[in-house]
């Protein structure tokens, strides 16, 4: 790849990020705007900035590099990426946005009306948003490095930097704007060299994969060699598990459903996610598949995750070939871009509302004091996933984040849909649930990613631990709840109503749920 093309590309992509979070900037004025865009997003832009933050590396780099490794077992990712999204519609999208709640521990409170569930869900948002930003800093570094031959922290280091300039500025309207835009140049970047690409291939002949033909091969077999695995099909259902029900559970993905109007529009938001998904993962198997026609064999020190950026001078060698990686290192650099800044938003809210809220008094009026404690969370909330990138040896882009999806399963799906629609759910219920799953699959995600693989059953249930820590973490949180029935919330028939009211019936609300 051209290191000019390249670099120009990535540095229009930062500028034009900077410029449109500097926009948002002179449209945030109150706390509401720092946290959910004061509730006045329109489903369109609502949808295309969850589109845009919720396209991550593991989309944009990931996905590709597993179909080219390990073959069609993969589209299994992005199938279930965004069959999570129809889940989050059915059971909790509505009743999240009539919360009222700012954040995913705001609701935890307002439902359990309990200090110490809110804790417990403020630490397992800030975990899962620094494992989910793990894999986009080190994205980053893997093509800003592939681009200049820059060191791997250079990248990272530049996604820092614009993130927290944007959300630091702007909160969640600036960047409801950069993030709304990046979804249409990601995919733009993708889908345009992706044609191009398949013209060529189309008038080569169309030859097939050579992987494919290999005798003994089972890149092309379903459920017969899920990322070089033991038990495949163990891996291959656990994984549909952890992404279906995950999707839930993430912090970025939960606090866009309350920037939207009312409960009418989370929904029409979250039809129109569907489809904008549906559209972008309809690419990166076709970079996967391609690179298995033009480089069965990767070359020296390109690994399988930048399949993506180093396809096109495969396939046109010269300037063509150039501009179209250049174009695809500049959507890859808007994809860390965008979910580095919605986990930014989410991870720096829970820091600041439960770990910096009274610290900072001294600056006269309330709206100024939050404005400034939000502002030192969302460095903090950079700092550690940057300092860790560094010293966590990459297993995977993709591999980190369903990790980080089986986390959210196994925590916060049991919290929300029981939250949502089970009355009996009682404070020392909930708190176990998060507890033990959130135990169980931190321990699986330690092991994985510091012990590395292992082999048999035990390396399959540590690296896809979603199958038997989500329906633990049921079962606790409904044994514990039965086991208690004097610790269910007193307001519970009241919060109850309120979730599952349309907003255009009156109701009394409570203070601060408006």
């Amino acid at each position: 790849m051209s290191t000019a093309f390249g670099l120009t590309a990535i540095i229009l992509v930062c500028v034009a990020t900077l410029v449109v979070g500097a926009f948002g900037l002179r449209l945030s004025r109150t706390t509401s705007d720092f946290y959910v865009a004061g509730r006045t997003v329109t489903p369109i832009r609502n949808a295309s900035a969850i589109g845009g933050e919720y396209l991550s590396a593991a989309s944009f780099l990931g996905i590709a590099g597993l179909v080219y490794t390990s073959g069609f077992d993969m589209l299994w990712f992005p199938v279930g990426y965004t069959v999570g999204y129809v889940v989050l519609l059915v059971l909790v999208a509505a009743p999240l946005r009539r919360s009222g709640a700012y954040t995913l521990p705001d609701f935890a409170e307002a439902r359990l009306e309990s200090q110490r569930v809110r804790l417990l869900s403020s630490a397992l948002v800030v975990a899962i948003g620094w494992l989910y930003l793990l894999p986009q800093l080190q994205g980053a570094g893997i093509a800003l490095q592939l681009v200049t031959g820059a060191p791997s922290w250079v990248g990272s280091l530049v996604v820092v930097i614009v993130v927290v300039a944007n959300v630091a500025a702007g909160g969640m309207r600036s960047i409801t704007l950069v993030q709304a835009m990046q979804y249409w140049l990601k995919l733009t970047a993708i889908a345009v060299p992706g044609f191009v690409l398949l013209a060529v291939w189309l008038g080569d002949g169309a030859p097939a994969p050579e992987v494919a033909t290999t005798p003994g091969s089972h890149w092309a077999e379903p459920l017969s060699g899920f990322g070089g695995q033991d038990h495949p099909a163990y891996a291959t259902y656990s994984t549909i598990l952890a992404l279906v029900l995950g999707t839930m559970g993430l912090p970025h993905v939960l606090v866009r459903f309350y920037t939207n109007p009312d409960g009418r529009a989370a929904r029409r938001t979250t039809l129109t996610v569907v489809a904008l998904l549906g559209l972008f993962y309809l690419f990166p198997p076709v970079y996967g598949v391609l690179g298995r026609v033009y480089l069965p064999t990767l070359p020296e020190g390109v690994r399988p995750d930048s399949i993506v950026l180093a396809l096109p001078t495969a396939v046109l060698p010269g300037t063509a070939g150039q501009l179209l990686s250049a174009a695809l290192a500049g959507g890859a650099f808007a994809a860390f871009l965008s979910t580095a800044s919605g986990l930014t938003i989410s991870v720096a809210g829970v820091i600041d509302q439960d770990l910096l809220r009274g610290r900072l008094r001294r600056i006269t009026g309330e709206d100024a004091t939050v404005v400034q404690g939000f502002r030192v969370a969302t460095v903090l909330a950079m700092a550690v996933p940057y300092a860790a990138a560094r010293v966590v040896e990459p297993i995977g882009l993709a591999t980190t984040v369903g990790l980080a999806f089986a986390v959210a399963a196994s925590t916060f799906c049991p919290l929300l849909v029981l939250g949502a629609w089970w009355r009996g759910l009682s404070t020392v219920g909930a708190a176990a649930g998060l507890v033990s799953g959130g135990s169980l699959a931190a321990a699986a995600v330690i092991v994985t990613m510091v012990g590395g693989p292992l082999g048999g059953w035990p390396g399959a249930l540590l690296a896809q631990p979603a199958a038997w820590t989500i329906p633990i973490a049921f079962a606790v949180t409904v044994l514990v709840s039965l086991a208690t029935p004097g610790r269910i919330p007193r307001h519970t028939s009241k919060t109850m109503v309120r979730l599952h009211t349309p907003e255009d019936l009156e109701l009394d609300r409570a203070p601060g749920h408006r």
